[in-house]
């Protein structure tokens, strides 16, 4: 009689570019036969891919370690706190194996050593598309790792490292694979997806008998001969990014941008080590919108880094008034162990980066629900992710999974999760938009 195979458990914390990571070694894992189970007591072992960006994503990796040590006793680490071993062996000597983000093999290895692989001959065929820890319909596509940029506030290039893009015709057939899985949504995903191929110096590669460049213009004009949603995170507002605006006017790409801004004051974004010319930035905004009157921006910005006056906080505030973003994120700094930000003078007390933080919002709060009443009478095509008793819930171009707001469709009970409908919009508020299906 055969062996059980060995069972795993997995925990995925951090980015979408973590939750790739998670992806990829859980379909290893599945392909070399083992089963993975939901539960620390049903596992024979738990890996737990970590985050180390800020002291509480530190924190709660540390805590998840814990967690699965004191509920199971066989712990392997990986992911971007893997890059500071020591700081887990002392909290959790007695875990297996540390391996850094993107080692699949060194994980393979340490669960190799923990658990034996017991190979199956009658394994269930693993899908072409692998795991996926999303939903069916959308999946992320990450194009590169690491970073070029060296942010005052960020650690990310001492774990990830330089960056590193992948080849577009790898690319291209990755997503050519996962759209024929079923997938509606693809979201491109990268430290810098503006920088993808600077690496590589733009090679060029072939893909459905048709060259193309490793650059991101050339990497959206390939996926959008795929007839899925194709939405673009972490662009650096680079003149290249130009480029794409004739796409996303054509329908090729979908009208989105996440540009993480970071800030509005000169003197603060050249602390921060980021492109700084504020005005550039608004002119190229208001030339975007020309060309694609639909576009949606979504940014982050930090309030209260180190120096930040008063003054300067008031420009941030003006850039948001003028600039007119339309999803925004924001969060007071905060110290992360091992950023250059950390050593600059004049720390801003944490009841003023607080009140910074809640005027801040209050100001994006009043944007963002003007934007949305205006789509009150719209039609709207939205691509559906969940349906039940009281509606479904939908999501427009202007809206990314998980960061972004929803469509709820009050009259929606029978839709099913991935397709694509029109709607009208009746209602919206802060964040979302109530509507009903059109016809």
């Amino acid at each position: 009689m055969s062996q059980a195979s060995p069972k795993v458990g997995f925990v995925s914390l951090g980015c979408p570019k973590a939750l790739v990571d998670s992806e990829r070694i859980l379909t290893q894992l599945k392909v070399e036969g083992y089963e993975i189970v939901p539960s620390y007591g049903a596992a024979d072992a738990v890996v737990v891919n970590t985050c180390g960006f800020i002291d509480a994503a530190v924190q709660e990796s540390l805590d998840a370690i814990g967690e699965a040590l004191h509920e199971n006793g066989k712990v392997i680490v990986t992911g971007c706190l893997g890059k500071r071993s020591e700081l887990i062996r002392e909290a959790y000597p007695d875990v297996l194996a540390i391996t850094g983000p993107q080692d699949y093999a060194s994980v393979m290895t340490a669960v190799h050593s923990a658990l034996p692989p017991q190979r199956n001959p009658l394994l269930d065929i693993i899908p072409d598309t692998g795991i996926k820890l999303t939903p069916k319909h959308y999946a992320y596509l990450k194009i590169s790792e690491g970073c070029n940029h060296r942010c005052s506030f960020c650690i990310i290039p001492s774990m990830r490292g330089d960056l590193v893009s992948r080849p577009v015709d790898e690319v291209l057939v990755e997503a050519e694979r996962l759209v024929k899985g079923g997938v509606k949504e693809l979201l491109v995903i990268s430290q810098d997806t503006s920088a993808y191929g600077v690496d590589v110096k733009y090679a060029e590669r072939q893909w459905r008998e048709k060259s193309y460049r490793t650059r991101m213009t050339e990497l959206c004009e390939g996926l959008s001969e795929l007839g899925v949603w194709t939405r673009l995170h972490y662009v650096y507002p680079y003149p290249h990014v130009d480029e794409v605006m004739p796409l996303m006017a054509e329908g090729k790409i979908l009208p989105y941008l996440d540009i993480p801004f970071q800030h509005a004051s000169p003197r603060i974004l050249k602390l921060m080590k980021r492109p700084g010319n504020i005005d550039k930035t608004l002119e190229r905004i208001r030339n975007w919108r020309k060309v694609v009157p639909d576009l949606t921006i979504r940014s982050t910005f930090i309030v209260g880094f180190p120096g930040e006056t008063d003054a300067e906080f008031e420009e941030l505030l003006d850039f948001l008034r003028e600039a007119e973003l339309d999803r925004v994120g924001a969060f007071a700094y905060s110290p992360v162990d091992g950023a250059k930000a950390n050593e600059l003078p004049g720390a801003v007390s944490e009841e003023l980066k607080e009140d910074r933080l809640e005027q801040f919002m209050a100001v994006q709060a009043e944007i963002s629900a003007a934007k949305l009443q205006r789509k009150i009478g719209r039609t709207l095509k939205v691509l559906v992710d969940e349906a039940g008793a009281n509606g479904a819930v939908a999501r427009s171009a202007s809206d990314a999974p998980e960061i972004d707001g929803v469509v709820h469709i009050a009259n929606g009970q029978l839709l099913k999760p991935g397709q694509f409908v029109d709607v009208v919009v009746e209602d919206a508020d802060e964040h979302d938009l109530h509507a009903r299906l059109a016809g």
